[in-house]
């Protein structure tokens, strides 16, 4: 078996582990050796991923495995997503800064729509987890984005959306401002009532929304590999979601 076979066998494994440093590492070796993005996403992470999801299905692996698996996923994905882009767009559709909302550390979601948002040629500051309002007022000010997305992951920190808004109303932010927000829990009836602009249930309807949001009437499409790559891990995070 040649070296290139061996690899993307050892990167399906670490994707099933769980094993992020390791997964990182494949993935450059496997770019060096001559793989394609492709041939990493479709032969090695996405069969990795598929039988974690077998093996939470079964009853073997259980909510932590699954997003272990997922963030080390994460991590091959933000090497191979700039390859994926290359033939992507030139001009900046405009600037997002996107967080997770104080009290919450969750980041696998927020961090798919960013992949979702760069993909269609939006500029992303991301300021992290457990961002308090005083944090995305800091970064509007500094970035004077035209859009802002909060996340939660969590029903107990759902009310920070409102809190946060109410930070960039009183630091006179909030005009041409537009804030959407997203995350497991969260409905569109909570977004009406935080205040915000828009609501998306999942990383792929982000881009639709931001460009909606924002006016944007540019014809861009996310890479069609790129695009399957964030819909798996969004499938698996949303499973260990409802099992919680």
């Amino acid at each position: 078996m040649s070296r290139r076979e061996e690899l993307k066998q050892e990167l399906a494994v670490g994707v099933l582990r769980g094993e992020a440093p390791r997964v990182v590492e494949l993935t450059r070796e496997g770019l060096a050796l001559g793989l394609t993005p492709d041939e990493i996403l479709w032969q090695a992470l996405i069969p990795g991923l598929e039988e974690v999801g077998r093996r939470f299905e079964t009853g073997e692996f259980f909510v932590p495995e699954m997003l272990i698996a997922a963030r080390a996923m994460q991590g091959a994905l933000n090497i191979v997503k700039p390859l994926m882009l290359q033939a992507g767009n030139a001009k900046s559709l405009g600037k997002c800064v996107m967080g997770t909302i104080k009290g919450d550390m969750h980041d696998i979601g927020k961090n798919l729509c960013n992949i979702m948002l760069e993909g269609a040629g939006f500029q992303v500051i991301d300021i992290g987890v457990n961002a308090a309002p005083a944090k995305f007022v800091a970064a509007v000010q500094e970035h004077r984005p035209g859009l802002v997305g909060l996340s939660a992951f969590l029903t107990t920190t759902m009310p920070m959306f409102k809190v946060t808004i109410q930070a960039l109303e009183a630091a006179g932010l909030r005009d041409g401002l537009k804030i959407m927000v997203g995350g497991a829990p969260v409905t569109q009836e909570y977004a009406d009532k935080s205040g915000a602009d828009g609501y998306a249930r999942d990383a792929s309807k982000t881009v639709s929304l931001a460009k909606q949001l924002l006016g944007v009437t540019t014809e861009t499409e996310v890479p069609a590999n790129l695009v399957a790559a964030v819909d798996a891990l969004e499938k698996m995070v949303r499973s260990a979601r409802e099992k919680e």
